[in-house]
């Protein structure tokens, strides 16, 4: 049993701590129900409750919400129409999206799907300052999709991810 203030109250039976809780004008709260024995607290249950969802306000303000920016190509574009991709895609990254891109072959132009992946991997290539490939160029159907996502967040999720453990 803990008080409102963080006070160990030592173990008491339900009945007892009920009425204590009454008497401050307080609800109960069993606030670890595994432990041996459970544990309870007497606080202000709407007020608890209202902190709760303040705080679970906060950290969803807080996060960030990544987003899918899809740039579309030919296999046979100009460089300089390119560089204009590749400059789109590197802003996308840089604002933390992730960046699809997708080639689109039409009539007889997959037969140079080769052209294609080219194409994807030296833009890969020229982005890997900012970002890092998270699907590598892969043909469905009639186009050819990569996957960039921002070098940000790559590296967090390694550093999240446990050292020396595989997983």
């Amino acid at each position: 049993m803990i008080s409102a203030d963080g006070e160990q109250l030592g173990i008491m039976p339900v009945r007892e701590a009920l009425l204590l809780a009454q008497e401050r004008n307080l609800d109960l709260v069993e606030v670890a129900p595994n432990a041996q024995p459970p544990v309870c607290r007497i606080m202000d249950y709407g007020k608890y409750r209202y902190e709760q969802s303040k705080k679970e306000r906060d950290v969803r303000k807080k996060q960030k919400v990544i987003t899918v920016k899809e740039l579309r190509m030919t296999p046979k574009i100009d460089n300089h129409d390119f560089q204009i991709k590749l400059r789109n895609a590197e802003r996308f990254l840089r604002d933390g999206d992730k960046v699809k891109i997708t080639v689109r072959f039409r009539g007889r132009e997959i037969v140079h799907a080769d052209l294609a992946r080219e194409k994807l991997e030296d833009l890969a290539q020229q982005l890997q300052a900012v970002s890092a490939i998270e699907r590598p160029p892969r043909l469905e159907g009639r186009q050819m999709i990569m996957i960039l996502a921002p070098r940000l967040q790559q590296e967090a999720k390694a550093q999240a991810a446990p050292q020396g453990s595989p997983s």
